[in-house]
């Protein structure tokens, strides 16, 4: 087994010279995305526009729906398939920038990928607003030699074209939804409908064309809308959408409920995460419903793990619930920039410790990551740029805990390390909170974490497998740096094992 980053710096991808082959996969010309592009901003500015003046996701996501169940689609929107008891299937999230930090995935999940059954992606499949334009060298490109089905649940950036690109591609050619009629003046939602962005005329021209690269029949896949459920083998995936702003509407808690009963294992796979960075996000059903998480820890309802995208990095907390664990993960490094994980705070959440918690990159390597970055663009890199022992160190003594990487020799951890560790936000103890820190760990992750484009290795990526059998799902967590020693063997970063007996 190769060594991961809690093993070595070098497993970590640190200092290794070899760069990966991924670039051979990419297209020539790559668009690279900044999220510090006023257009880019401007584009993706549907979520915003929501939170304002109303969010329409729920309607359209009816509309959506309705329109495939009158082209046949189940009722019950569940797939069922031929799978035997024992079978596998990939899973990551947030896959497609279509830039380093998708295509440095590629060769180790194809690696990893090779024997299991389908794939799975949680959130956010195309950046930045989800258009048809981009499924080819962000979805159909990269994917092209995987040779089993791919399903999806969408994340708020396939919602900023309102799912249309998504639902064509997923859900079995869905054509466009026919326009609606014009909102009463000075309304909520007319003013929702001048700030709105749609799909630029003639979006997806090439899309046909496109598919071809993932045209075999064994590759396809085609879903009943935006959430659904999978019988595969022993167990029930269900996913969900949860549109614009991380809810669900009213019909679709009540199908989450219906599809939830019975003793079958089930495992949730949503766009939001349900505990991610030491809190608790129970996502809100509207109209009353309660919460998703409401629908999960009931123990009529058996399920054992529910795995979000969204926050580009690999969280994980084993939540006891009533004398049985239910597995709460994040798995969002699919393929984006990188969300920092060195603004976590210490874990205690729902009995979940620092001891249960796992995460990827570690702390200190995300610490090590920034400063550097930001000691480049800031033209200040004596000062900002930390050691990976350094930020390691900082980081165990700013959370009480000990290095989860041992460095190889003693570390002082000095006043400039104290400081660069607090200006990029890292997360302090509990008995040591300043009123100041808070709004930097807030600040820094809303704003400055999406600057975080990088192009050179490692990008600290991250994919799951999920091996099944009628007794227990066992899931790894494997890492992709961009480094050709990860991509050669993707180092397994964290492994546990679900009971399903």
């Amino acid at each position: 087994m190769s060594e991961s980053s809690r093993d070595t710096a070098a497993g970590a991808g640190w200092g290794v010279a070899e760069p990966g082959e991924y670039k051979r996969l990419m297209p020539s010309k790559v668009q690279r995305l900044s999220w510090l592009n006023p257009r880019t901003l401007w584009a993706a500015r549907n979520g915003v526009v929501a939170s304002w003046f109303g969010d329409p996701t729920g309607h359209t996501r009816s509309r959506w729906v309705a329109q495939r169940e009158a082209a046949g689609a189940p009722a019950d929107k569940v797939i069922r398939r031929a799978d035997p008891e024992r079978f596998s299937f990939m899973l990551m999230g947030d896959t497609g920038e279509g830039d380093d930090s998708q295509y440095a995935v590629v060769p180790g999940f194809l690696k990893i990928g090779r024997g299991t059954d389908f794939a799975v992606i949680a959130s956010d499949v195309i950046y930045p607003v989800g258009s048809a334009d981009d499924y080819g060298t962000k979805f159909f490109r990269p994917y092209q030699d995987y040779p089993a089905p791919i399903y999806a649940v969408p994340g708020n950036h396939d919602w900023y074209e309102d799912l249309g690109a998504f639902m064509r591609v997923f859900c079995g050619d869905a054509p466009a939804l026919p326009r609606e009629a014009a909102p009463r003046p000075f309304t909520r939602a007319w003013m929702r409908s001048l700030l709105w962005h749609r799909p630029r005329s003639g979006d997806g021209r090439h899309l046909d064309e496109e598919r071809r690269l993932r045209s075999a029949p064994e590759q396809q896949a085609v879903q009943p809308g935006p959430y659904w459920a999978i019988d595969a083998g022993p167990l029930r995936i269900i996913g969900i959408d949860t549109g614009l702003l991380g809810t669900i509407d009213a019909e679709q808690g009540a199908w989450l409920r219906e599809v939830s009963q019975g003793p079958r294992p089930k495992i949730l796979v949503t766009g939001s995460p349900l505990y991610v960075d030491g809190e608790h996000h129970p996502c809100t059903i509207e109209g009353g419903g309660g919460t998703v998480d409401d629908i999960v820890r009931d123990p009529a309802h058996h399920y054992v793990a529910a795995i979000g995208g969204d926050i580009h990095n690999y969280q994980r907390y084993p939540v006891q619930v009533e004398g049985r664990t239910i597995q709460y993960v994040v798995s969002g490094g699919g393929g984006a920039f990188m969300h920092a994980t060195h603004t976590i705070p210490r874990v205690d959440i729902a009995n979940v410790t620092e001891k249960d918690f796992r995460c990827y990159p570690l702390r200190g390597d995300s610490l090590a990551f920034y400063s550097r970055l930001y000691g480049r663009r800031l033209r200040l890199r004596r000062f900002f740029t930390l050691t990976e022992a350094e930020a390691m160190a900082v980081i165990a003594e700013r959370l009480g805990i000990q290095p989860t990487r041992t460095p190889g020799g003693p570390v002082r951890v000095t006043r400039r390390v104290r400081l660069v560790a607090s200006l990029l936000g890292a997360g302090g103890r509990p008995d040591r909170t300043s009123r100041f820190r808070l709004p930097v760990r807030k600040i820094y992750t809303q704003l400055f974490s999406p600057s975080s484009a990088t192009y050179s290795p490692p990008f600290f990526k991250s994919f799951l497998r999920l091996d099944v059998s009628p007794e227990a799902v066992r899931v790894r967590c494997f890492a992709a740096t961009g480094n050709r020693a990860q991509e050669i063997e993707p180092p397994v970063e964290d492994e546990f094992v679900i009971a399903l007996t």
